[in-house]
């Protein structure tokens, strides 16, 4: 059977149907450029479920446009006997979006009273008047494997002649999975565990319910985790040494003596990090109080107000129930993480792909390649140094990389002061690997590494002992020596703090005489590379075309097929000078080194690209018109033109990537965001995954 849905089915109260479908979800943004989602029937509008799913995924479908009926609609048409005619407009509906889409990811119903109470079981009946692959979810919460290897073998049965496409069971207890992962299945099936931290609300999902009022700016610490609300009813000095770690405290909002002890109390590293203030009675702190609390400059920690009382608003809070909220992304990431590590994707993607029709993977969008990014650094998780912990920005970016399971972070820096710092963004860092380099057993081994690097270039062993206090070094000298797969450096550091120590420990592989760098520069239907546009000022012919080489080897490394354009102001024979006469002999030098490679030079930039203009200027080119990498003659044309591209087409540039070391260091921008570390780790990562198996291969 070919199509291009997908049926989700809840098949049991609670059974944390959305985690898969933002699982299933990942999979089809590495596949496809338009994706709908679609929930034929919803127990309320605008349904909280579509709203993750299109904010997560920054899907451009309507919110309108995700959901078909209410459940209490859909009630009345079965009830009046009208079940026909409520099949017949959702199935119009899944129609029209199968039009205008790649592919809809379909999740039925939640299963309720309300729904166990129907004289049909609805999720199956849509599947199968969809025609749609079918993927139930069963709650495999406080159940031993003998008892869900019983709802498997009743799922199978209710599903009648139409197997499953796949079955998931979610929350099942971790001790469990092993008697459950039998080699033999009728269909694929997942086993997701159970996470405390996906059944604790938020923050924000206490305020809602509560319907409190923001006194902190709305988006400050509202993915905090609230592990129990309790009510401070005395005075300072009594209340604090009862507080725990993730307690919401509630208080009477005139009680500004234990506002302001709670709020300096995350000041004290011996003291409990809490989750948040909620003030009680619609008090809310006078003037004078407010000015204090912006002059400490709280960081993260949220402070709400409520009308109720202090013991009703203690009893509600501790009823609210944990969901996935796309503003908490933290549990976001948890959940793709916990997905990510339950599901073979590679059979699930090519299971999906084989049931699709006319299915066209020549369209790169920036989702697909940074979601393409985490699931190849994935297949063989590699450590990765970040020397700057001190940012918040690598903070932020390490919480996101542990929980999607993309890396092993290692943090460079005091352990106690990292974890306050984490722990004050409302990051647990647990079980974050951190390592003091002034207290490091390797401090003693790396000052002998590096003096017997350098000591040819007159560094004493007291001038490596004084050089390894810099973390880049430190980290770098990780690297070398096998601590660390990879290290990305530059949030705080100049390029030169993070490239020069690569060079001089590290240094170059035997096959290229020169770092250079690329960019991916992700535009809306495709991913083109760009070098070299950081690091190499005015290259000659030579070392031009190791840049044309190395930019398709590591094109090559990330699943572009490389086409080489080698760029000047002329194309073909068409010019003369010294520059294009650079261009044209780096061309040469390159293809001689690697006939293998498509490679086109001199080209000028619309000749290269466009396919019109390549037809006028040099027709007979394999690249002309096509090239997915483009080296620039020199760094002043690379870096102003990567820069004006990005500004004027809005495309998304990530990097630059480091090539030609013998192990993976990247540089980052100082003026870099979170998602940009986030994608630099996992280039890096896939970067070592390559080092590794060129080293088996020699």
């Amino acid at each position: 059977m070919q199509s291009n849905h997908l049926f989700i089915a809840p098949r049991e109260r609670h059974a944390g149907s959305l985690l898969v479908s933002l699982g299933l979800m990942s999979i089809l943004r590495q596949k496809f450029e338009k994706i709908a989602f679609f929930r034929p029937v919803v127990t309320q509008t605008p349904d909280p479920d579509a709203m993750v799913i299109r904010e997560v995924f920054d899907l451009s479908q309507p919110l309108e446009d995700m959901t078909g009926v209410t459940l209490d609609e859909a009630s009345q048409w079965i009830g009046h006997d009208q079940t026909h005619q409520l099949y017949t407009q959702l199935l119009s509906q899944l129609q029209a979006l199968q039009h205008d889409y790649d592919f809809v990811l379909i999740q039925g119903a939640e299963m309720t009273r309300h729904t166990t109470g129907l004289d049909l079981d609805l999720n199956l009946a849509l599947a199968r008047e969809f025609n749609s692959p079918y993927v139930p979810v069963l709650n495999g919460q406080a159940r031993d494997a003998e008892a869900i290897e019983n709802e498997i073998e009743m799922e199978r049965h209710a599903s009648g002649k139409v197997a499953p496409f796949a079955l998931f069971v979610n929350r099942i207890d971790p001790s469990q999975t092993d008697a459950l992962n039998a080699p033999e299945r009728p269909f694929p099936m997942f086993f997701i565990p159970e996470s405390a931290e996906l059944n604790t609300p938020t923050m924000l999902e206490v305020a809602q319910a509560l319907e409190a009022e923001w006194l902190t700016p709305p988006d400050q610490g509202c993915d905090r985790l609230v592990q129990e609300p309790i009510v401070a009813a005395m005075t300072v000095e009594h209340y604090l040494p009862r507080v725990n770690e993730g307690d919401l405290v509630i208080v009477p909002g005139d009680r500004s003596d234990i506002l302001l002890g709670s709020v300096m109390s995350l000041f004290a590293r011996n003291m409990p990090n809490i989750a948040g203030i909620m003030l009680t009675g619609g008090f809310r702190p006078n003037a004078v109080i407010q000015d204090l609390l912006h002059g400490f400059q709280i960081q993260d920690l949220p402070i709400v107000v409520v009308p109720t009382d202090t013991y009703p608003t203690a009893m509600h809070a501790s009823q609210v129930r944990a969901r996935l909220q796309a503003r908490a992304p933290r549990k976001i990431n948890l959940a793709l993480g916990l997905f990510d590590q339950a599901v073979d994707r590679t059979c699930l993607t090519e299971k999906l792909l084989a049931r699709v029709s006319d299915h066209r993977h020549s369209i790169t969008t920036p989702v697909m390649f940074e979601y393409a990014l985490f699931e190849q650094a994935r297949q063989s998780l590699q450590t990765i140094v970040l020397p700057e912990a001190q940012d918040e920005r690598i903070l932020r970016a390490t919480d996101v990389l542990l929980h999607r399971q993309v890396v092993r972070p290692i943090l460079l820096g005091q352990p106690e002061d990292i974890r306050y710092r984490a722990s004050l963004l409302g990051l647990d860092f647990s079980n974050v690997e951190i390592i003091d380099p002034a207290q490091s057993p390797w401090r003693e081994d790396f000052i002998d590494t590096l003096y017997q690097l350098r000591q040819h270039k007159g560094l004493s062993r007291e001038g490596a002992a004084d050089a390894i206090s810099h973390v880049s070094v430190f980290a770098t000298l990780m690297v070398q020596c096998g601590h660390a797969d990879g290290m990305v450096s530059g949030a705080t550091h100049t390029t030169a703090d993070t490239i020069r120590p690569a060079l001089q420990i590290i240094k170059t592989r035997p096959d290229v005489s020169l770092v250079s760098s690329v960019f991916f520069m992700c535009f809306q239907t495709r991913v083109l590379v760009y070098g070299d546009c950081a690091v190499n000022q005015n290259p000659n012919a030579e070392q031009l075309a190791e840049i044309a080489i190395s930019s398709a080897e590591t094109a090559h490394r990330f699943s572009i097929d490389p086409k080489v354009a080698l760029l000047s102001y002329s194309t073909g024979d068409s010019g003369h000078g010294s520059e294009v006469e650079k261009v044209r002999e780096a061309t040469r030098l390159a293809k001689t080194k690697r006939p293998d490679l498509l490679i086109e030079g001199p080209i000028q930039y619309d000749a290269a690209i466009d396919a019109d203009v390549a037809r006028q200027k040099l027709p007979e080119s394999r690249v002309a018109g096509q090239a997915t990498v483009f080296v620039f003659p020199d760094l002043n044309t690379g870096n102003n033109t990567y820069k004006a591209v990005q500004r004027a087409s809005g495309a998304i540039a990530i990097g630059p990537v480091l090539q030609g070391l013998n192990k993976p260091v990247n540089d980052l921008s100082r003026g870099c965001s979170v998602a940009d570390v986030i994608n630099t780790v996992a280039i890096t990562a896939i970067q070592a995954q390559s080092t590794q198996v060129e080293g088996v291969r020699a």
